[in-house]
């Protein structure tokens, strides 16, 4: 690939040789941070939702929206801030994500009434769809050798895992000693900080273009599709799945993803190569993705209403109680590290998503009565060292045999993924959850009873979810390590070679390179 810049000679030297970019780890670990930043974001808010209520007067569907509102736009225009990575440079899209997610932040922070608090949260979302797929494709590119991408890619996986499950606890922290407004306000020094040491670590990758025009038509309809598709999966957490407000989105996403569909397979310069979905590990690895974030989302959710709903706990103490889960998954993503050179990758995903189903289990065993000690921690421990086990896995196979012209593109996709899969967790998951509580309600049951009753349920569906999603990996992903088919491209079709439209796209993961694709080290100037 070229990027239009003549390597220094140190650079050159550098790749000549072979040698793997000494800052990549440093890199990895800015961008990770960034990552973790983003992903924090979805639930941080939560337990302060009550004052920004209070201080805003905020109706409870505003409410809603400050969360809803960013998972919107996150997940609907990922597809398209991967591509633009892929077209524009990576690190160019980066910096652009980060900067509006920075100012959305103080604006969010600064907000006086409901409006401009929502609208900034949609701001918010836009920065992550542009930055959160730059910076994964920006991973796949520094670690070339097969050993450590996957060890690089496996930790951020774990790194979204472990920033969903610290949401509440971070949250939990400010809301006790300051105002809610400082949940917003201290994004802004970790943006600062990617801002000021990106451009030193990393380097510009891009695809080559040609004069073609970009495929608009194939944007509009993939992200307007995304978009109406997780506001539909949205709006049923809160109405009926027979209701206009949910089946009219649904519907009408569905067709326009259908008819991007069309426009891509008959398109010059394709958004999406349709051709990039026929790999049947990424197709698995993407259902993992999503099962696993639909379960965990929807499991720090309900866990947090039973706490405080039916327990009785503060919002600082329930979102303290959450560190054991954040515990064990750092620990299960340094097992899986170790443990996916040894075994593979199959064999290490099925072994988490049935730990994640054991976890789910112990959990439905929660009453009116449940203490701490011996109901919820014992299940918290197990779903997080087995969520951290299958995560690493799982965001390889992502990236597998994937080019890097289309990392931007497998680095979004697993990030929609994971949106998608949050938002069927707040929709699927807590609908079932507070429907049964209702209708138990209805019949007379003790509130605190019903309300439990309906927690169960829904960590009892995920289970079942995990179980079916563990069987389709056994029947259907292929067996594979981390030697050179994880760098190999999968088709050697001349589509492999520049897309269409795109004459001159990144050379493939396993052929030659100059240091900036190589290793990611900056241009010479």
């Amino acid at each position: 690939m070229s990027t239009g810049t003549t390597p220094s000679s140190d650079e050159a030297l550098d790749a000549s040789t072979d040698r793997p970019d000494p800052r990549r780890w440093k890199a990895l670990a800015l961008l990770g941070f960034v990552q973790f930043m983003f992903v924090i974001d979805m639930t941080v808010v939560s337990v302060a939702l009550p004052r920004i209520q209070g201080e805003l007067d905020m109706s409870r569907t505003g409410l809603a929206w400050v969360v809803n509102g960013y998972v919107l736009m996150a997940g609907g225009l990922l597809l398209f801030g991967g591509r633009l990575a892929d077209l524009f440079g990576r690190r160019r899209i980066f910096i652009t994500g980060v900067v509006i997610f920075a100012v959305a932040s103080v604006i969010s922070g600064a907000a006086m009434n409901p409006e401009m608090l929502i609208y900034s949260r949609f701001l918010q979302g836009v920065g992550e769809a542009l930055a959160a797929p730059a910076a994964l494709g920006i991973v796949f590119l520094l670690f070339s050798a097969p050993a450590d991408r996957v060890k690089a890619v496996g930790i951020w996986g774990g790194l979204s895992g472990l920033a969903g499950t610290l949401g509440p606890v971070v949250g939990g922290l400010i809301v006790a000693d300051a105002s809610w407004r400082w949940i917003f306000y201290v994004n802004v020094p970790v943006a600062v900080i990617a801002l000021a040491l990106v451009g030193r670590l990393v380097g510009e990758t891009r695809m080559e273009r040609t004069g073609q025009k970009f495929n608009f038509t194939g944007v509009l309809t993939a992200t307007a599709g995304l978009v109406a598709i997780v506001y539909g999966l949205l709006q049923a957490a809160e109405r009926s799945w027979l209701s206009t407000q949910v089946l009219l989105p649904l519907f009408g996403g569905l067709a326009l993803i259908g008819l991007m569909l069309l426009i891509e397979s008959r398109a010059a310069a394709p958004l999406i190569p349709l051709r990039f979905f026929t790999n049947r590990t990424r197709a698995v690895g993407y259902l993992v993705g999503l099962a696993l974030s639909c379960a965990f989302f929807g499991f720090t959710f309900l866990t947090t209403l039973f706490e405080q709903q039916v327990l009785g706990y503060s919002p600082l103490k329930g979102g303290l109680s959450f560190i054991p889960v954040g515990l064990g998954i750092a620990f299960g993503v340094g097992l899986s590290t170790g443990m996916i050179p040894k075994f593979g990758v199959k064999p290490v995903i099925i072994v988490g998503l049935l730990g994640v189903t054991g976890g789910l289990l112990l959990l439905s065993g929660i009453s009116v009565d449940t203490h701490y000690a011996s109901g919820i921690l014992p299940g918290m421990l197990v779903l997080g060292v087995f969520f951290g086990l299958a995560m690493p896995g799982t965001a390889n196979t992502a990236l597998y045999k994937v080019g890097t012209q289309d990392t931007g593109l497998a680095s979004a996709m697993q990030n929609v993924m994971q949106q998608v899969g949050g938002a069927l967790g707040l929709s699927v998951l807590v609908a079932l959850a507070l429907r049964l509580g209702g209708d138990r309600l209805a019949e007379g049951a003790n509130p605190r009873a019903a309300a439990t009753e309906g927690y169960v349920l829904s960590y009892r569906v995920s289970a079942v979810l995990l179980l079916v999603v563990a069987l389709v990996v056994l029947l259907l992903l292929e067996k594979i390590g981390i030697q050179g088919d994880w760098a190999t491209p999968d088709d050697k079709t001349p589509a492999d070679a520049p897309l269409a439209g795109t004459a001159g796209a990144d050379t493939p993961s396993d052929a030659p390179t100059t240091a900036d694709d190589r290793t990611g080290a900056p241009p010479g100037r």
